[in-house]
């Protein structure tokens, strides 16, 4: 064989080992849906008056945790934390941005960032780094102008601005400066999933990250009018006299999901996850990425006035709070490598983690991170042995929360109110809605959570709220 010849066979082999590296490479698609609460989901609390057969279907395909939990009670800091990895602390957006901060209370909430500091690495940015088309659509929140997601390594930015609700509602026109309006009647969530399908048929040939953050289900509660009907028959069947509802602090908490409108947005949201599965099967992509589907807080079931959109089941209080309902979401995460699909893993994960799972999965050298890596859970069905969950919500909120914080060890979880310096102990595992404080019988847990908790306040450079010097009672 001539060396001519043997030259062009090692070029060839070398081009197509190339492509293969190339081709290989996995898509990810990141769908994040705004205050969808663990309950909301069918296949986490078959009780639940929605219907989410597309997402039940997605968690036959892959590994549904049924622990699974936010960084932060609320939404911007829990997606600072997908975004970096890094607890909310380290980056210090702790409150939804900008917040609400009132000055007539007991505490003063410590001031945080407004948005994301550019020198923070983000998952975008190792994606993008590596060859990887990166795409944002929907919600961002967090930063205004300078700080979008073009600014934080994303090729393309479809309707992410430095609001957390649609400032136009869910019906064209959208009043978003980062999203054209569409014709009279369309809905914002069809948009985006219409946008999202667009990116993924162009860049089908080349890797890409996907990260769409639904508006929905946040508030205002706008039906969809293709889903309501429905809905509104079986709220009908249910012939409820009164809703029922739990005093909650200041606020009260509501008990029971009935709410029609409500159930067309996470009816919508479910049909839309079902076009971008399908999509992904169309376009032959299927076999070559990796899905995770979650929410950045629990459900808005509380607040200071009864009749909130949502109920969180048996989990304790909702949005804005740290007890369960607050901060355990959805999660189900489904790829090519997953092996035994549509197993449930017990094992408490949070948001944390996906910045070191996506780049475990693409093969992308990792980043110092406060999140664990997921795939050996995802791809060898083994078990993950963690020590500790923290959350640290040192603000009011109007769901009627005070400033607190909790920690979680093995079953056992402490909850810090600062207000008062009340400190509950309770046991999920055989007390998973919260109900009785069991503090005063466990007074050797208690000290050793607390003591633990404060060491990882101290080492995340958490900010406190301070007394309020012109407080006074009677405001």
């Amino acid at each position: 064989m001539s060396g001519r010849i043997i030259l062009m066979l090692l070029v060839a082999l070398f081009i197509t080992s190339s492509c293969k590296t190339d081709i290989e490479q996995p898509n990810i698609v990141f769908i994040l849906v705004d205050d969808l609460g663990w309950a909301d989901v069918q296949c986490n609390y078959p009780e639940t008056f929605y219907e989410t057969l597309h997402i039940d279907q997605l968690a036959k395909s892959g590994v549904r945790f049924t622990q699974a939990y936010s960084a932060n009670p609320v939404c911007s800091p829990t997606r600072a934390a997908i975004m970096t990895g890094k607890h909310p602390n380290r980056v210090d957006i702790t409150d939804w941005i900008p917040g609400a901060d009132p000055r007539m209370r007991p505490l003063l909430g410590p001031q945080d960032r407004n948005e994301l500091a550019l020198e923070e690495i983000t998952i975008a940015e190792k994606l993008n780094k590596a060859g990887y088309q990166t795409c944002f659509i929907g919600k961002w929140h967090l930063g205004d102008e300078g700080f979008f997601p073009e600014d934080q390594g994303f090729d393309i930015n479809i309707g992410g601005h430095e609001k957390g609700s649609p400032p136009g509602g869910y019906y064209s026109p959208y009043n978003n400066p980062k999203l054209t309006d569409g014709p009279k009647g369309e809905y914002l969530t069809d948009r985006l999933t219409d946008e999202s399908i667009r990116f993924i048929t162009k860049s089908k040939d080349n890797p890409f990250f996907l990260y769409l953050a639904y508006y929905t289900v946040h508030t205002p509660i706008q039906a969809s009018n293709k889903h309501i009907e429905k809905y509104r028959k079986k709220r009908e069947s249910l012939n409820i006299e009164q809703v029922p509802h739990k005093k909650e602090g200041e606020g009260f908490t509501k008990l029971l999901q009935e709410n029609a409108d409500f159930a067309s947005m996470v009816a919508a949201m479910d049909e839309n996850v079902g076009r971008i599965v399908e999509t992904l099967k169309q376009q032959g992509l299927d076999q070559n990425t990796w899905i995770i589907f979650t929410s950045d807080n629990g459900g808005l079931s509380t607040l200071y006035r009864e009749n909130a959109p949502t109920s969180n089941g048996p989990l304790r209080a909702g949005k804005g709070w740290c007890y369960e309902g607050g901060i355990r979401v959805p999660l189900i995460i489904a790829g090519p490598e997953v092996t035994n699909p549509g197993r449930t893993e017990n094992t408490p994960v949070v948001s944390m983690d996906f910045f070191p799972t996506l780049l475990n999965l693409a093969e992308i050298e990792l980043l110092p991170s406060d999140g664990v890596d997921l795939s050996p859970i995802l791809t060898q069905n083994t078990t993950l042995t963690r020590d500790e969950l923290f959350w640290h919500y040192p603000h009011y909120h109007g769901s009627a929360w005070k400033p607190g914080s909790a920690i979680r060890k093995d079953t056992w979880k402490l909850i810090v109110h600062y207000e008062d310096n009340k400190i509950e102990l309770f046991n999920l595992d055989s007390d998973p809605g919260e109900t009785t404080d069991i503090s005063t019988t466990h007074p050797e847990k208690v000290a050793e959570l607390k003591k633990l908790l404060d060491k990882k306040l101290a080492e995340t450079n958490a900010k406190f709220p301070e007394p309020n010097p012109d407080y006074a009672p009677r405001d």
